[in-house]
């Protein structure tokens, strides 16, 4: 049972209305803090989390969505930046648009939001930042040059805001998944699955709800002092990266 706060926050999660963005949705919801969710589709988050449409690549967009929280709920004190996307291909085979692409999700999107929510962390002299990461971002993968580049520039984003805003009240932390229990993972073909499944030290794939987990800590009162820190959530699948 997920632990109430005694007083409600305001809580974003970016891509929040589907796997591991709606399962942290679900967890702040589930705490009694005020949960709005992004929405590039307009696709409603779970029940009890309000849905704004915003797309992080446009910064006129997310401007217009905070604009919304704020008119309901008051700045955002707490932020997951989890909206994301992947467009594979082998390097030699790579477009050049689809590397952008991903950068301009899942890199400059993520800066995009933090940049709006400051304005917000300024003014309550806090706030709680979490940008959801990849094991991928310091292992690597074939395939995912775009991806893995994007995931790991969220860890010099953490740490510079760390050393910018520290003193301001703000964390900034990350959150690496590795490979979680998810449609898309369950698309997958047994053989695939098992292959993935041998290289995990746990031996199984993690879920939602264990990534959610690790987010809610990080923003919790007792992990104040926790700032720029990297959290795997990956069954061991990064030791020794």
């Amino acid at each position: 049972m997920t632990e109430q706060t005694s007083t409600a926050r305001t809580v974003l999660v970016t891509g929040g209305n589907r796997g591991i963005g709606r399962a942290i949705a679900e967890a702040f919801v589930a705490a009694g803090d005020n949960v709005v969710v992004t929405s590039r589709s307009g696709g409603d988050g779970p029940d009890g989390a309000h849905t704004v449409r915003a797309d992080v690549t446009d910064s006129a967009s997310v401007d217009a969505a905070f604009k919304e929280i704020e008119a309901q709920f008051g700045p955002v004190e707490v932020l997951v930046a989890n909206a994301g996307v992947t467009k594979d291909a082998l390097l030699v085979r790579m477009k050049e648009a689809d590397f952008q692409d991903v950068i301009d999700t899942n890199l400059t999107g993520a800066f995009r939001v933090v940049q709006r929510a400051t304005k917000g962390f300024m003014r309550l002299k806090r706030g709680r930042v979490v940008f959801i990461s990849s094991v991928v971002g310091y292992t690597g993968a074939p395939g995912q040059v775009n991806y893995a580049s994007s995931k790991a520039g969220l860890v010099g984003m953490a740490r510079a805001i760390t050393r910018e805003l520290g003193s301001r009240g703000v964390t900034a932390n990350v959150v690496a998944p590795g490979y979680i229990d998810t449609a898309m993972t369950q698309e997958l073909p047994e053989e695939v699955k098992e292959n993935y499944r041998s290289m995990i030290p746990v031996n199984r794939f993690g879920h939602a709800s264990e990534v959610a987990a690790a987010v809610t800590y990080l923003v919790s009162e007792g992990a104040a002092y926790v700032s720029g820190a990297i959290i795997p959530v990956d069954g061991g699948l990064g030791v020794g990266h």
